[in-house]
């Protein structure tokens, strides 16, 4: 006899009874709510079976364009199709990189683009104040021409033809000249006649990483101006062959054997340089000739000094001469003009008398 009253039989089973009724009632609850419509007035079970029959029929759609394409010509035309987009993503390409030139090459183009309209007005100039001059001779003959006739009674005399003879002989002359190469020699260092650089006994080339190659916008490999530029007549600023400090050299096999003469530095004018001044010329060279193939003894031909205030074209007869003809030639910059980092060669030839062919 605790004194705490006992639970009833009864009171627990009427409890029991209602808790299952509450569950059964929930269940029931739940299922009705599937049959019972929503704002949209479609049941649960309806959006289902509406889910269903639209996955299928986009299932049979895609089945039946997928036979359309196999019944049709496209495969058959997909490689040229292809194609088509390739040679249109190259040109995309090209047009970005175009866009993508340096800031420095586009300057340099202006630059060039105006000095060959400034030489061309000059040209238009000359050749105004030439016909000019010619019309001022015309007339001061002609004039000249009636004065003796009247003087002479008549007496044919024509002092000033030959003058005017002469003038035009003079300005087709120096037109003609304009027109050709400066030197006035063979160049058996041109790479377009057979010569080339021996890269194995070339100085390494300068590695610049403010050249480099982009694709889409990224930049992944530098690139520098072989050393066989030095044999191409093509000199515009910027187009040279650049090797690291202040010496360097570079081992040429000639078109053909020749008796070297003399040879022929050239680079750019300081008025088109991009950066205003020309310290990266070559100062002090020196050229030897090598025996036996390119493998030889090398025999020193003469050592020269190129004047950056002078012309760009600036030819130097050999100090020594050879026994035989040679097929190579070796080029030793020995200074440059004072930039610390590279020297610049932008073109070398070398002339001579030609010998027998290799």
């Amino acid at each position: 006899m605790s004194g705490r009253p006992k639970p009833r039989r009864g009171a627990r089973f009427f409890r029991g009874h209602s808790e299952e009724a509450s569950v059964s009632g929930g269940l029931s609850d739940v299922l009705r709510g599937h049959g019972r419509p929503d704002f949209s007035g479609l049941t649960q079970s309806w959006k289902i079976v509406i889910s269903t029959v639209s996955m299928v029929t986009l299932l049979l759609i895609g089945l039946g364009n997928h036979m359309w394409l196999k019944e049709t010509e496209f495969p058959q035309k997909s490689s040229h199709f292809y194609a088509l987009i390739a040679e249109c993503g190259s040109r995309l390409y090209n047009y970005q990189a175009r866009l993508r030139m340096p800031k420095e090459h586009l300057e340099l183009l202006k630059k060039e683009s105006q000095t060959l309209e400034n030489n061309f007005q000059e040209i238009l100039f000359l050749i105004e104040q030439i016909d000019v001059l010619k019309a001022l001779l015309r007339d001061t003959r002609d004039g000249l021409h009636n004065y003796s006739g009247d003087t002479d009674g008549g007496e044919d005399r024509n002092p000033m033809g030959a003058i005017d003879e002469e003038m035009s002989n003079l300005v087709n002359s120096i037109l003609k000249k304009l027109r050709e190469d400066q030197v006035q020699m063979a160049d058996y260092a041109l790479k377009s006649a057979g010569a080339s650089v021996i890269e194995a006994g070339t100085s390494e080339s300068y590695k610049n990483n403010k050249a480099k190659l982009y694709w889409h916008g990224i930049a992944f490999l530098t690139y520098e101006m072989p050393p066989d530029v030095i044999l191409q007549p093509d000199v515009h600023p910027g187009k040279c062959w650049a090797f690291p400090g202040s010496q360097g050299h570079a081992l040429i096999q000639l078109a053909r054997k020749i008796t070297p003469t003399a040879v022929t530095v050239e680079h750019i004018s300081q008025k088109v340089s991009p950066s205003g001044n020309i310290s990266s010329a070559p100062k002090e060279f020196s050229v030897y000739g090598i025996l036996k193939h390119c493998e030889g003894e090398e025999i020193l031909l003469g050592r020269f000094v190129y004047n950056k205030t002078g012309t760009t074209i600036q030819t130097f007869k050999l100090q020594h001469e050879v026994s035989e003809p040679l097929l190579c030639v070796k080029l030793k910059i020995l200074s440059n003009w004072g930039h610390p980092k590279y020297t610049c060669l932008y073109r070398f030839r070398v002339h001579g008398t030609p010998g027998e062919y290799p």
